[in-house]
């Protein structure tokens, strides 16, 4: 019970991974404040059920756990999360942004709505309830953040520039968090997940390739990340900040973060000719292939 004593919010635990998130930090002896507003997929309709039931599931299983039906996506909403938490248990300790939505679509025919919807939930919404939780953690100079990111971020695919857009600005978001609040001992860092879920059911299984890449998704389920996640919860993991993980099955990664790989230096400066001539030829061999994720994590689970 390395969580004793601690309270959490978890958006987007009415399902998949964030139930799975939810569940897991309250076997651990967290106190759990499950947030969703039961949307569907693409963010519309709405319903308190998905909560409920997860918070159901906790109490089933000795734990204590409070409804919030908030969306992240508002500031004013995001306060209130987080007053579910302080009025329901008295404190707040561990933030984990999981909320999301999709609304795929290739990014020469996205319709701006869709792109503001996405970037709404992920992007906002995990600024909006990180900064609701700043001031109690900065007070208690203690806190952690666990934001949920995606190989479709750090990597790329297609058809989500919605997404994937969101998804690498978590990545700075939980930097700069980590950076701007170490003073106050709190710590931010990022998940990038592979599990069969909500937010998987959509990628297309037509052709031979595409049918082997989901048949490996279906072998990786939401709990698989719950330890690390419980882990870097815990204050066993005092030292852990700004990182970002992936868990795919078994295997935990460090995933890299942007540096220098190459450079060239021309002391009497730059044409656009030379450019041409010499910067680029000499960087070349390490320019970056238009890769997808199904294409750098190529082999089976394991």
């Amino acid at each position: 019970m390395v969580l004793n004593g601690k309270v959490a919010i978890v958006t987007g635990a009415g399902s998949g991974i964030g139930r799975s998130m939810a569940m897991g930090l309250a076997r651990a002896g967290a106190r759990v404040v499950v947030n969703d507003i039961g949307v569907s997929l693409d963010g519309r309709g709405g319903s308190g059920t998905p909560a409920e039931e997860t918070c159901d599931l906790i109490r089933a299983a000795g734990g204590e756990a409070a409804v919030s039906a908030h969306s992240v996506a508002s500031w004013e909403e995001a306060q209130k999360i987080v007053a579910v938490a302080t009025d329901a248990f008295g404190r707040l300790d561990i933030v984990v942004n999981n909320a999301g939505i999709l609304r795929d679509q290739l990014f020469h025919k996205m319709d701006p709505a869709n792109w503001i919807a996405v970037l709404d939930v992920h992007l906002n919404g995990s600024f909006f309830v990180s900064r609701a939780a700043a001031p109690l953690f900065r007070e208690q100079e203690s806190g952690v953040y666990i934001h949920m990111t995606s190989s479709s971020g750090v990597i790329g695919n297609v058809g989500q520039a919605n997404y994937s857009a969101a998804k690498l600005g978590v990545v700075a978001l939980s930097k700069s968090i980590a950076l701007d609040m170490a003073r106050f001992k709190v710590r931010s860092n990022c998940i990038c997940p592979f599990a069969w879920g909500r937010m998987t059911q959509n990628i297309p299984a037509a052709t031979p390739d595409q049918i082997a890449r989901v048949n490996r998704l279906k072998q990786m389920t939401p709990e698989q990340n719950v330890p690390l996640a419980v882990y870097l919860a815990s204050d066993e993991a005092a030292s852990v900040t700004g990182q970002i993980f992936a868990v795919r099955a078994n295997e935990i990664m460090l995933m890299g973060q942007s540096r220098p790989i190459r450079s060239v230096h021309r002391g009497e400066g730059w044409s656009p000719a030379s450019v041409r001539d010499h910067a680029i030829p000499a960087l070349r061999p390490a320019f970056f292939p238009l890769d997808r994720s199904e294409d750098v994590f190529s082999w089976e689970p394991v």
